[in-house]
């Protein structure tokens, strides 16, 4: 864990539970992409950047979740280096509690606000087109989460973030945490048509070619909105949708899973009713799902 493997040229990536890209600037200068989940993340990262002489002069966020922010503080504290965020993303990363209460809606309680989902905050500042080193292309991949984005560098080396979950991850869990289903679908429709000298998901094997297993990611947001069509025959409210795919799927419900598992079930109920799939009533003060 944490070894540092070279991509192509001058990208690389560290092996870590959320993937961190390196790039080389120059003989002396490097930029992240990402910085792991916490501050031992940074530290091991830190020691990394030390074993090789090398000066961190920036972190490009590709979104705000807990497991890409986390090492933020402790590097730029560290090394003093510049951490840069976009849209939305930047706010998350400033103010970290969004993200919990996001997840929730509302005030997190102590079971939520943990280093899973809320990281440390960071002084990040907004990403453009000017602050990214020479060469870099920014990729807007928007539907995980807000404001998401990827980054291909000179060498062809394309660092794809969270659009992409491991078949091995979707076959665990199934419903893979994510903000805007059609965005999300429309992205990963994006990826299976790039092509790139060789891919780096933050959650699956590094590839040349990621075609397959964007479509699988497809096919299985359309398997879960399907679930939760014929889970609606009958009217049901938010909980108990929630607990008929928890037991359909084999999960455990905790905190931390209601918040992950339940927001994105949100947001496909949203996208099935602007869609003109679920119809939504509300009866005895209750909000009712139901199959349209």
């Amino acid at each position: 864990m944490y070894e540092l493997i070279q991509a192509a040229g001058n990208s690389y990536y560290i092996q870590s539970p959320a993937k961190i890209g390196l790039v080389r600037l120059n003989e002396k200068d490097v930029c992240l992409i990402d910085s792991g989940s916490d501050k031992d993340a940074g530290r091991k990262v830190r020691q990394l950047l030390d074993a090789n002489g090398w000066r961190l002069t920036a972190i490009y966020n590709t979104h705000s979740n807990a497991d890409h922010i986390g090492g933020n503080q402790y590097l730029q504290r560290q090394t003093g280096c510049k951490i840069y965020a976009p849209g939305i993303e930047r706010d998350f990363t400033r103010h970290p509690i969004l993200e919990p209460a996001f997840l929730y809606g509302g005030y997190p309680c102590k079971d939520l606000r943990h280093k899973f989902l809320l990281a440390q905050e960071s002084g990040a500042e907004e990403l453009t087109a000017e602050v990214l080193p020479e060469g870099f292309e920014e990729i807007p991949l928007p539907g995980h989460f807000f404001d998401m984005a990827g980054f291909r560098t000179p060498d062809g080396v394309v660092y794809l973030a969270d659009c992409l979950s491991s078949r091995e991850t979707l076959e665990k869990y199934r419903i893979g945490f994510l903000y805007d289903v059609a965005a999300y679908l429309a992205t990963l429709e994006k990826v299976k048509a790039m092509t790139a000298r060789l891919f780096v998901p933050a959650h699956a094997a590094a590839a040349e070619d990621v075609a397959a297993l964007a479509q699988y990611n497809i096919d299985t947001v359309l398997e879960i909105a399907e679930k939760i069509v014929d889970v609606c025959g009958e009217p049901l409210c938010f909980e108990a949708v929630l607990q008929r795919l928890f037991a359909d799927y084999g999960l455990t419900m905790n905190f931390e899973q209601y918040a992950l598992v339940g927001s994105t079930v949100r947001s496909y109920l949203s996208w099935l009713k602007d869609t003109g799939r679920l119809t939504a009533a509300f009866e005895n003060n209750l909000l009712l799902w139901r199959r349209a």
